[in-house]
């Protein structure tokens, strides 16, 4: 579909950002003031409009309630040093939001409709942007299937929503992670790869079990022999051993992080080694075991860079060097950090100006 018109855009009467203390922001918490809707029935895509934001009129019988037809992006806005807004690579999110969409058998937004209304309504809002460090904006376009019907079927119709959020770091102290070998996040040949709503339902109770024995978060092996590490609770991991960062590659059940590949990108341009390959869970203990292994980080939207002080593999917790500015992971989350802001030059053209 193409957009024939500008945007259409009904403002709110009354602005919510003087409730904000942007100083102590929670993430997740904190709206701004308009979310952009674009619908799909009759076989295509409407028009996009935004609109003040407010709650949503669904049926009780609305697909998306009952089948799991619901998918997501996770992006940021940035303020950057001179006072402009970057919106980091809408285009690796645009083709990874597709192959979701595409493997939930949902309605594909076009790209048109995503990058448009993704910078309209930045735009709108970006009195909304934090200017304290290590906060963005949160971007969170999604669709469901909103079919009103009773059966277990794809759904004819859809909504597309984007709605914007002031947020800080998460993950601001190292974190402790146990190595699952009981419970799933993904298998193969099914949807780990997607950022859609089961994946997440279903990790939450190993976690909480986790947690309840005092870890941060999980980190996931493979579901046929628990041998392989895959991810780090709701982010790709990375391991320095030796002079190498070593990550699982992305599959089928290992999501395609944008934050994994624009650091990898920057670590390959500074000339440290990358080796993206499977990481078993014998040759990470034996790297403990012979003090190899540098430091250890999930790397996401939200978090950016999340340090780990301590792995739990087979119910032995072992830990890591204390972190610092020295590690790489920190160098990396700075130089990240400075190309999303302006202060160095983007030469990879992740950064669309607003």
């Amino acid at each position: 579909m193409e957009l024939t018109t500008e945007i259409k855009i009904r403002k709110a009467s009354h602005s919510r950002l003087h409730e904000i203390d942007f100083k102590h922001l929670q993430f997740g918490k904190h709206f701004s003031d308009h979310m952009l809707i674009c619908d799909f029935h009759d076989e295509q895509w409407h028009e996009p409009i935004i609109v003040p934001f407010a709650n949503l009129s669904l049926s009780p019988a609305t697909l998306a309630f009952h089948y799991g037809q619901t998918v997501f992006e996770g992006m940021k806005a940035f303020r950057m040093f001179d006072g402009r807004v970057n919106i980091f690579r809408m285009d690796k999110h645009y083709d990874r939001f597709a192959r979701s969409l595409e493997r939930m058998s949902m309605a594909v937004v076009p790209k048109e409709i995503f990058m448009e209304g993704l910078k309209t309504l930045v735009d709108l809002d970006k009195e909304w942007i934090p200017q304290e460090a290590d906060c963005a904006l949160y971007l969170r376009p999604f669709v469901i299937a909103t079919e009103n019907a009773f059966g277990v079927k794809v759904s004819s119709d859809y909504r597309f929503i984007i709605f914007t959020a002031p947020v800080p770091s998460v993950y601001s102290r190292p974190i402790k992670v146990k190595v699952e070998t009981e419970y799933i996040r993904a298998a193969k040949g099914g949807t780990g790869f997607a950022k859609c709503g089961g994946n997440y339902g279903g990790a939450f109770y190993p976690t909480q079990l986790a947690r309840q024995q005092g870890y941060d978060q999980l980190l996931w092996t493979d579901a046929a022999h628990h041998r392989f590490i895959e991810e780090s609770g709701m982010m790709n991991v990375m391991f320095v051993i030796g002079d190498t960062i070593v990550t699982p590659p992305s599959s089928d059940t290992v999501l395609d992080g944008v934050t994994k590949d624009s650091l990898l990108t920057l670590a390959t341009d500074l000339e440290f080694k990358v080796d993206e390959r499977p990481l078993s869970l014998d040759e990470l203990e034996n790297a403990f075991r012979e003090n190899s292994i540098i430091e250890a980080f999930g790397v996401g939207t939200a978090a950016v860079v999340a340090p780990i002080r301590t792995i739990n593999i087979n119910n032995t917790d072992f830990h890591l060097p204390e972190h610092s500015h020295e590690n790489l992971s920190h160098k990396l989350k700075q130089r990240l950090e400075r190309i999303r802001t302006g202060q160095e030059e983007d030469l990879y053209n992740w950064c669309h100006v607003v």
